[in-house]
């Protein structure tokens, strides 16, 4: 019985500490209400400040869909077959653009150095993008004391090979800063096949070129790599098939030609140059009209291989503005002044106190 009156009275104690020392710490924050005050102001005045001084992003966004130009002819089989838990095989595409893959392959570094290697139209001349990127963000005045990347840029037509370890370094620091600061990539719906790209910078032309010229580089690169073997005997029956149609013509030409010199027609020798001539034009025209047949057979054969990439949602000028509000500096810097000064207070209590023996 005696303890339990003790650890009841114990509890009462500990209680009544933390109320006469919370109550110690409220008034000794009262006392210093004037320093509190004019640091939670001073905060407020510097989130003021910063929120008049930072230039505002603006924000490209673009949306585009993707359907790839052949479809499985037992893609209609393999769905019903898959309502009763069989597996058919070859349901899934594979490649560059199959699932989520393209969102790396737009962040690549490939795709984002060439796409600011792209030219852009700035202030009655064509710059790079990556030069126009440097002038943004004003690294040109940061270089200017720095005489190893004073006047550094990436002029047009410069092939990529000639570029300087500098430019390859600088070029690779745009780059991967872009990426994981200004660049977002990113299904709209998971349920959905449409892919977001913003790129949010300081200017404005930046953000609407580099955002179209990225799905641009980005789809012409992959169309030209997945249609290439077509494209390669596509070419080569197209100069079969005008090589042919010289020879015919020519061949034509001749047919009618020998006709025209033979003014003896009861000779029969003299018929024996046009009767073969005459041979090989139809020679030709069999020849020729196989290959035309086998030209278009591989055109249509590329045409449906061909992957449609369909923008849906452009970057419209002027472009949206995401801006640091007065409101939010006001609020967010009294915060943080509060903040640090009661922190500061505090600690200064706790240190006083230490050294005082309590």
């Amino acid at each position: 019985m005696e303890e339990i009156v003790q650890h009841k009275q114990s509890d009462q104690i500990s209680l009544n500490d933390v109320i006469l020392k919370l109550h110690g710490w409220w008034k000794y924050f009262l006392k210093n209400w004037v320093i509190i005050v004019i640091c939670g102001l001073a905060g407020a005045g510097l989130g003021l400040t910063y929120s008049l001084m930072k230039k505002p992003n603006y924000v490209g966004e673009l949306t585009f869909v993707m359907e790839d130009g052949k479809t499985n002819p037992l893609s209609a089989y393999m769905g019903l077959a898959s309502q009763f838990g069989i597996d058919l095989g070859g349901g899934s595409s594979s490649g560059v653009f199959a699932g989520d893959n393209v969102i790396e392959f737009l962040k690549s570094r490939l795709m984002v150095e060439r796409t600011l290697l792209t030219p852009v139209q700035w202030e009655n001349k064509q710059i790079s993008l990556a030069d126009l990127y440097i002038k943004a963000y004003e690294l040109d005045k940061a270089w200017e004391k720095n005489p190893a990347l004073k006047g550094l840029h990436y002029p047009l037509g410069l092939e990529r090979t000639k570029f300087s370890l500098r430019q390859d370094s600088i070029l690779n620091v745009i780059q991967g800063t872009l990426v994981k600061q200004n660049l977002e990539i990113a299904k709209v719906d998971k349920k959905l096949a449409f892919i977001g790209v913003k790129c949010t910078s300081l200017n404005e032309i930046f953000s609407k070129t580099f955002t179209e010229r990225l799905v641009k580089e980005a789809t012409t690169f992959y169309i030209d790599t997945k249609i290439g073997r077509s494209k390669v005997n596509v070419d080569k029956l197209q100069i079969s098939a005008d090589s042919l149609e010289l020879l015919l013509n020519r061949k034509t030409y001749s047919v009618a030609a020998s006709q025209d010199v033979n003014q003896n027609p009861a000779r029969q020798v003299a018929s024996v140059g046009t009767e073969v001539q005459a041979r090989d034009k139809m020679v030709l025209q069999t020849m020729y009209a196989e290959v035309i047949k086998n030209l278009e057979l591989s055109k249509m054969a590329m045409a449906q291989e061909t992957p449609v990439v369909q923008v849906v949602d452009t970057p419209i000028l002027p472009l949206k503005k995401e801006k640091f509000g007065k409101l939010k500096g006001l609020i967010l810097g009294g915060f943080v002044g509060g903040f640090l000064i009661l922190g500061f207070l505090v600690a200064r209590r706790v240190i006083r106190n230490a050294l005082a023996g309590k």
